[in-house]
């Protein structure tokens, strides 16, 4: 089992810059695929990134292609989200979340694990 905590988020002006974090408890971390996901006001929630154990493979939603980069760091139990030029429609609550085994999705139903969530709020 893993607990995830996320943090990083704030308020940001369109075209700046936030880097999220998500903090992994136990020592089976590079065992779970981990993703990023988001949910705005009204919205469902979506796919945004995601990376291996390894962190050989990363996968993108369309809308943040070429802006966000995931990347993790075993050693250290961590995934992050670098997320460049951003745009009021990123405005969402940002979730990670954990799934053991090796196929790699982007449906968030097929998580088993996830963080509380940290608030990202893009100013136009």
């Amino acid at each position: 089992q893993v607990q995830l905590v996320e943090s990083g988020g704030g308020l940001v002006q369109a075209g700046g810059s936030l880097r999220l974090s998500c903090a992994a408890s136990g020592p089976t971390f590079s065992t779970y695929a981990m993703a990023w996901f988001r949910q705005a006001p009204g919205k469902e929630r979506e796919f945004v990134a995601l990376i291996s154990r390894t962190g050989g493979i990363t996968n993108y939603a369309d809308s943040v292609k070429g802006r966000f980069t995931i990347s993790r760091d075993n050693a250290k139990n961590t995934v992050y989200l670098q997320m460049n030029r951003l745009k009021p429609e990123d405005t969402a609550v940002y979730y990670c979340a954990a799934r053991g085994g090796i196929v790699l999705l982007t449906i968030a139903h097929e998580y088993g694990y996830w963080g509380q969530g940290t608030q990202v709020t893009v100013s136009s």
